[in-house]
């Protein structure tokens, strides 16, 4: 990763795999526009006893995030799966401990996307998407969703909304992104890079 170049910090939380994989695929969506980079970072579960039991980086996958990584950002995404119609309360843990950064409005006027996964297909998609952009505009972000000129949100049969991409993983969690979803995600990724790379080049006293 270029130490210049401005970066789309990808946050999300996995259990079974499924959010990763769309965390990649937005990745590849960010990379595939010259001039800015994609920056994979996790949160770590949250433990109901009172004591760390969790290594400080993972075994595996993107290391956990910091709130650097997070203030220094040209744009946000970020996927969790589904728990009852909302995200999963390691990320909310996460994003409850950002009020320094919106203390400063260190994210305001920077674009913003949410991505979920579900076990059935009318699992809370829609509605976890729409509770994830709260904590985004009251950072001041720009949220941006897909748009129907991506015309597979008209064709997929399992995950896609206008709200951001999603995915069906099946009720064993176990189902691969299908074409479609692959598609709407890498789509999602090179759009929010897009208006990141857009919105870095205009003038702060532009914005207001």
């Amino acid at each position: 990763m270029s130490a210049s170049l401005p970066y789309v910090l990808i946050l999300y939380y996995s259990r079974q795999g499924a959010t990763r994989a769309m965390a990649e695929r937005l990745a590849a969506g960010v990379e595939s526009l010259r001039g800015i980079e994609a920056r994979l970072r996790t949160v770590p579960p949250v433990s109901p006893t009172c004591e760390a039991v969790d290594p400080e980086i993972p075994e595996e996958g993107a290391i956990y995030a910091s709130l650097d990584d997070l203030r220094h950002c040209a744009g946000l995404a970020i996927g969790s799966p589904t728990r009852f119609g909302n995200m999963a309360a390691p990320l909310k843990h996460f994003l409850d401990g950002t009020s320094e950064l919106w203390l400063g409005g260190a994210l305001i006027d920077r674009p913003a996307t949410a991505f979920t996964s579900t076990s059935s297909l009318h699992g809370g998609q829609e509605s976890t998407l729409l509770t994830m952009l709260v904590p985004l505009l009251h950072h001041g972000m720009v949220y941006a969703g897909l748009p129907y000129s991506e015309i597979e949100l008209m064709e997929t049969s399992s995950g896609g909304t206008p709200y951001g991409a999603t995915h069906l993983a099946g009720k064993r969690s176990d189902r691969p992104l299908d074409e479609h979803e692959r598609h709407l995600a890498q789509a999602q990724g090179r759009r929010l890079a897009r208006l990141a790379l857009a919105l870095a080049a205009m003038p702060r006293g532009d914005r207001s």
